[in-house]
């Protein structure tokens, strides 16, 4: 099965704990053993805080755009460190690279491409660059809600649902000041229009992405930590 991770950088590198890298390279090199696997690491805090930084000198935004993407990519490389040889040695900037590197049977690690696309919008267009069987954004969220639960007690979380209920759910979510959605809205668009069976799961524990992915991913069926998001009854 040939898997497109999307790793969030505020589970991965929220501090840049040099043991928790290496605890998600275990679980990545054995779930490899399996799989292909393709992934894509956010920037987390670090990025939000040279975003920060540059907008308060004047920065316009496709200029910060453009120190997130460094960001991700410097915990791409991070994250390739700690797989050591099991890792494809370079960081690819594009998704063509991405391809070919996938062909050395290394683990391909990569950050953000493209100004005003999250590493989520570059997981999900990768996966259908190319035709992946399973994108998986690994989060610090346990799934997707009806809405916000920091803001709606009542919101309810989904085992499964269907990419057209996902954009509608994104949309309402993104459209409320401080409000966090567990996909955005471009990545959740990418997903509707190729049919990609997805997985958006808490993956703040490593063991459990490794325990998900290579066991219930391969079944199709709904996980407790997380929500599937398919065209499949």
């Amino acid at each position: 099965m040939l898997i497109v991770l999307s790793l969030g950088g505020s589970i991965l590198a929220k501090d840049l704990d040099s043991d928790r890298f290496l605890k998600y390279a275990d679980v990545l090199r054995n779930i490899s053993k399996k799989h292909t696997l393709l992934v894509v690491t956010g920037g987390g805090e670090a990025a939000r805080h040279y975003i920060e930084a540059a907008r308060a000198m004047g920065a316009d935004e496709v200029t910060c755009d453009y120190i997130g993407i460094e960001i991700t990519r410097l915990n791409a490389r991070l994250l390739a460190a700690a797989l050591g040889s099991d890792a494809y040695p370079e960081i690819p900037q594009n998704y063509v690279e991405a391809s070919k590197a996938m062909n050395s049977g290394k683990i391909v690690v990569m950050g953000g491409i493209t100004p005003g696309q999250t590493t989520d919008a570059v997981a999900a267009i990768l996966a259908e660059f190319l035709r992946a069987d399973l994108l998986t954004i690994a989060t610090s969220i346990d799934g997707v809600y009806s809405s916000d639960p920091n803001c709606d007690p009542t919101a309810v979380k989904y085992d499964k649902i269907s990419p057209e209920k996902l954009i509608n759910i994104v949309m309402a979510i993104e459209m409320k000041a401080g409000s966090k959605s567990p996909v955005d809205p471009v990545a959740a668009k990418i997903i509707e229009r190729c049919k990609l069976d997805a997985l958006v799961m808490d993956a703040r524990d490593p063991a459990l992405l490794g325990k998900v992915l290579d066991g219930e991913a391969s079944k199709k069926s709904p996980v407790s930590c997380g929500t599937w998001i398919t065209t499949r009854k």
